[in-house]
């Protein structure tokens, strides 16, 4: 893989930091966690006055409740920085219309349709666009049988989600073998048959 040369002189200007955090609950529920933090190396004028290098523009926090199989039980969001206080947070809880919606289900559309545009927060929806393979990430080994080799299991839910894990790849041929389906030779033309061939004499 080339990745373009960063240039040997550049100066950061401008950070936004995504994390997610995915917890068991004792009661067999989950809860997942996603910040959003926006900073600047510089000193920002602000509509609430000047913001100094380093503190927030954005910080936002999405929280979502799921069950097993990655259903929305409970949802809710929480701006704790923002550059229009006491405005870009009046949207509510907007975005307890995420609860009933599955991560694996059509979620980013789903989530668009909901909350996008003046709906919701332009960064708290965009946010929630990662959550799905997140969430699978946090799910793997525990809740999601990423091997597949249990008596009656289905296809692993990464496999045939990604160029690496092809069912047809040499990594599904070695680590999933059980999963492996060898991509048909492609059909060769047939050769021309002189006697009916036009540059024939």
């Amino acid at each position: 893989m080339s990745l373009p040369p960063a240039a040997p002189q550049r100066q950061l200007k401008h950070r936004r930091q995504i994390d997610v955090q995915v917890f068991s609950r004792e009661d067999g529920l989950w809860e997942v966690d996603a910040t959003l933090v926006d900073t600047k190396t510089r000193d920002a004028n602000m509509a609430d006055g000047l913001r100094p290098a380093g503190q927030p523009i954005h910080d936002m926090l999405l929280r979502l409740v799921v069950n097993t199989k990655l259903d929305i039980v409970a949802a809710g969001s929480d701006t704790r920085w923002m550059p229009y206080p006491g405005i870009c947070s009046e949207h509510g809880d907007a975005y307890q219309r995420l609860v009933g919606l599955n991560l694996l289900q059509d979620f980013r559309r789903q989530v668009r349709q909901r909350l996008g545009g003046v709906q919701g927060c332009t960064h708290i929806t965009e946010l929630a666009q990662v959550l799905p393979t997140a969430v699978v990430q946090g799910f793997a080994g525990e809740v999601i049988d990423t091997k597949g080799t249990a008596e009656g299991a289905s296809q692993p839910f990464q496999i045939d989600r990604c160029h690496a894990l092809r069912s047809s790849g040499e990594a599904v041929r070695v680590h999933y073998p059980r999963w492996y389906r060898p991509q048909p030779a492609a059909a060769q033309p047939p050769e021309p048959n002189p006697r009916t061939s036009k540059d024939s004499p």
